[in-house]
């Protein structure tokens, strides 16, 4: 299984369509992280972007992020990817807290889009 973390410096970029690139974890069937790769982050906005079908291609199944709007949430849904909002800090740390089922959804969505 491959996650995703929208990332900046290292850490979950609380803007998903504005994050410098996306960290992308591989988990083993044991639950630990066996691959670590950089998926560059797409122009324009995340949702009109192409980045849901990009990492769905590569088989990223989850996406753990901070916040994003619900049209975000619906294209990754619908490219079967599903999403867990509320995420903050080091993207390794919070991999790990979610392998180790400690973070729950926030269900918190951005209601303004700031994509010009």
């Amino acid at each position: 299984m491959k996650i995703a973390l929208p990332t900046k410096q290292n850490n979950i970029d609380n803007h998903f369509g504005h994050c410098e690139y996306f960290t992308v974890f591989t988990i083993d069937d044991n639950k630990k992280i066996t691959n670590q790769e950089i998926v560059a982050s797409p122009v324009g906005c995340g949702c009109k972007s192409n980045i849901a079908q990009t990492l769905s291609e590569i088989g990223v199944e989850f996406m753990l992020a901070g916040n994003m709007g619900e049209g975000a949430v619906r294209v990754l849904n619908n490219s079967g990817i599903e999403v867990l909002r509320g995420c903050s800090g080091d993207v390794k740390e919070v991999a790990l807290k979610w392998l180790d089922g400690s973070l729950t959804d926030s269900g918190d969505s951005c209601h303004e889009h700031e994509c010009h």
